[in-house]
């Protein structure tokens, strides 16, 4: 048996919480390294932390200053000279476009990391599908994401994320919630089959833990209506029967609901509420508008019917909540559609997975240093075409 089939065993047959345990034991025994340690990425993106079992204190590292954090940003591996000649290379842990952290490596040697490079990211990466079989049984590894502690709304929220990123040959997408530690109504959501990408972009009305109440209320109707393998119309229909049944027009839920055919471009669309959608294409954004349509909750039995749109290769999507373009800043300005659009426009040569966070930086720059008094979100989908 080889040491990365071995490898790989090991990491496959560990008890959920002993992942790091399992793959510090194969690397240190198999490859001689010197030290290993797994990070996660934090809920608000911002810094790295350590796997630990309390006690022990994690370790923080910075995302957008630290050897560890150029890894996990260009998803690529990044070695770093340690001194005495070793060297620790880290590397991306990834799941079809998810990033979930980083796995660091300190060998003996340049030569023995660049030897065993290939097979270290391979090893990064069944690490990363066993992170997120593990979060079934574990909560370890979701508590070494959290700098603070969450609220229950936010919770419940990032428990409703079908992730943060994901890509394939034809798209990539990526979202961000903020603040990232109490947000309580916007959510995003996304399924892909061979042939569609459906996405949904929701803002709950309200505050707190009846905000998120009434958007898992939202997401999860959705979800029930989407699986049946009807059409978003429908969808939109019968979650907003289900909101209505429960709270009879006493609050809605603005969503945005998207089909996309992945081997055309075509873009089916049922805009039910607040959240707006840019297109950036060759430089040039475009808020893109359409037919306004009545959010899930407000009456019983609505109908619903979708628009078309086409998207073309190389065309990005950027998502947006009335949290992002409703902002206003200390003498009274809103963010608006042209502080939006010079946000999207600087962040075009990042990958759609680092847009949301960049958008929501400026964002904050923009507000000052007074409280956000609504929730933000940014969703980015990158348009490709299908090879």
């Amino acid at each position: 048996m080889n040491r990365f089939v071995a490898a790989e065993r090991a990491l496959r047959s560990a008890a959920p919480h002993q992942l790091v345990d399992a793959v510090r034991g194969v690397l240190c025994d198999d490859y001689a390294a010197k030290a290993v340690d797994v990070f996660m990425a934090d809920y608000g993106l911002t810094v790295l932390r350590s796997v630990s079992v309390p006690p022990d204190p994690p370790e923080s590292l910075p995302v957008h200053r630290s050897p560890a954090g150029r890894a996990f940003g260009a998803q690529e591996p990044f070695a770093e000279k340690c001194g005495d000649g070793r060297v620790c290379v880290h590397l991306p842990v990834t799941v079809r476009g998810d990033r979930l952290g980083v796995l660091s490596v300190t060998m003996p040697s340049a030569d023995q990391a660049e030897e065993c490079l290939a097979e270290l990211t391979e090893i990064a990466e069944v690490l990363g599908h066993e992170l997120i079989v593990a979060d079934r049984d574990t909560d370890l590894y979701l508590q070494a994401r959290r700098r603070e502690r969450l609220t229950l709304a936010a919770e419940m929220q990032w428990q409703l994320l079908p992730g943060r990123s994901c890509s394939r040959p034809e798209y990539a997408l990526g979202g961000q919630l903020e603040p990232a530690y109490a947000v309580f109504g916007d959510n995003f959501d996304w399924s892909a089959t061979a042939d569609h990408l459906m996405l949904y972009i929701t803002n709950g009305m309200g505050e707190g833990i009846e905000a998120s109440l009434l958007t898992t209320l939202g997401i999860n109707a959705l979800r029930n209506a989407r699986r049946a393998g009807i059409s978003i119309a429908d969808q939109a229909a019968l979650a907003d029967q289900a909101i209505y049944a429960h709270y009879r027009g006493s609050v809605h839920l603005s969503v945005l609901l998207l089909d996309l055919d992945l081997t055309t471009g075509r873009l089916q669309v049922v805009d039910a509420g607040s959240p707006q959608m840019l297109r950036l294409r060759e430089r040039n954004v475009t808020p893109v508008g359409f037919e306004a349509q009545l959010p899930l909750g407000m009456f019983e039995e609505t109908d619903y019917v979708a628009q078309e749109f086409h998207v073309e290769p190389g065309d990005r999507l950027v998502f947006v909540s009335d949290g992002v373009y409703g902002v206003a800043a200390p003498g009274g300005e809103t963010y608006g559609e042209r502080a939006l659009a010079r946000a999207i426009t600087s962040t075009s040569l990042l990958p759609a997975a680092e847009v949301p966070g960049a958008v929501l930086r400026e964002l904050s720059g923009h507000r000052g240093p007074t409280e956000p008094d609504d929730d933000a979100l940014v969703v980015c989908l990158d348009w490709f075409g299908r090879p």
